[in-house]
């Protein structure tokens, strides 16, 4: 039987998380961020509230999970009892309660997490876009330190919101007060849908290495320059897998 390969696990696939350089690291971290997450319990949840089974290690306790049921059940033994919801909201109570995460035991993308590695996630994602006025003076090629950094990472994050954005622009931009940066020029976001995308990009680039100048997010429908890396909002399908247990409407508080 193939083990189930998940997008956690590509990401490492040559590289062990805890080998990688920071860039890698920091793009497994936001992906986990936005992978549904299997959490082992301590005992079956009582009503709405759930404890979640803590392992006790030389840097402190540590939760378990997985983002497969099945390697999760297989790494504990058998069958048990777990709580599934998004990586960054089982990150922030653990990071609350001073407590760390093992992800993914003895899979490509085994990653240790300790306390104060789920605060600087959760810090990255508190990350909002400040709303401006300025007006760039002119849009230039962008620089290639830029394109090496942002555009990949751009291109899965639009992946990620295929339906909500046509694609997408880097740009260098000189700035009427003089400051000179990097731009995304959003393309095919509505209305309604463009404090979802804005905050959803700043998290991006609060995860990248600094680009000198920083990088700006703007909808508006500019002119671009020669040289413009442009990226479609591609849809990536996910591999099957079994269909996971009906889970109810709200899942259990934590403790």
């Amino acid at each position: 039987m193939t083990t189930l390969q998940t997008e956690l696990d590509r990401l490492c696939a040559h590289v062990p998380f805890h080998d990688a350089d920071p860039a890698l690291r920091a793009a497994v971290l936001r992906r986990l961020a936005d992978t549904e997450l299997h959490a082992a319990l301590a005992s079956d949840p009582a009503g709405d509230r759930a404890e979640l089974r803590m392992f006790d290690l030389p840097g402190g306790a540590v939760a378990l999970a997985s983002d497969d049921e099945a390697a999760l059940a297989g790494f504990l033994g058998g069958p048990v009892a777990h709580v599934s919801l998004p990586g960054r909201i089982l990150a922030r109570e653990l990071a609350e309660a001073g407590r760390g995460l093992l992800v993914n035991p003895g899979r490509p993308s085994e990653m240790l997490l300790d306390a104060g590695a789920l605060g600087w996630l959760i810090a990255a994602l508190s990350e909002a876009p400040e709303a401006g006025e300025a007006a760039p003076r002119r849009l230039t090629a962008p620089r290639r330190d830029a394109v090496q950094t942002v555009a990949e990472p751009l291109a899965t994050r639009l992946g990620d919101m295929a339906g909500m954005v046509a694609g997408a622009a880097l740009v260098g931009v000189d700035w009427a007060e003089g400051r000179q940066g990097h731009l995304i020029v959003v393309a095919g976001a509505g209305n309604a849908d463009r404090p979802a995308i804005a905050k959803a990009l700043a998290e991006l680039i609060a995860f990248l290495p600094p680009v000198e100048g920083g990088v700006d997010v703007t909808f508006e429908d500019l002119p671009l320059p020669q040289g413009a890396v442009r990226i479609e909002a591609v849809a990536v399908a996910p591999e099957p897998v079994s269909p996971a247990p009906r889970k109810p409407d709200a899942p259990p508080r934590l403790r």
